[in-house]
């Protein structure tokens, strides 16, 4: 069985016992638990459920694993003849999560 979840603008293909990198959010302290309710698709052969636009009573729960950072993205600016060179770079924090239960 399957989902499609959708967090922070993107949309993510589930499975349970999957681990994925979403946008870091606020969460409470000692939070180990996340939950997403914005589920698109439940996939289960020929039982497949689509939401229009979310599927009722449908939940993913998630365990959080770490905070980390993403690979980091090279931002480079240049005028050619002109001596101008800017070379900047940028990581994004992500929060780890494995995929325990899906519900629905």
């Amino acid at each position: 069985m399957y989902a499609i979840v959708e967090d922070g603008g993107k949309q993510y293909r589930v499975e349970q016992g999957d681990t994925i990198y979403i946008e870091k959010r606020d969460l409470p302290e000692n939070a180990k638990n996340l939950e997403f309710d914005r589920v698109l698709m439940l996939g289960n052969g020929k039982d497949s459920k689509v939401g229009t636009p979310w599927l009722e009573g449908a939940t993913v729960t998630a365990t959080l694993d770490a905070a980390v950072k993403a690979p980091k993205i090279d931002i480079i600016k240049f005028k050619r003849r002109k001596g101008y060179r800017l070379h900047k770079g940028h990581r994004q924090n992500m929060l780890k999560v494995t995929i325990d239960r899906i519900s629905g």
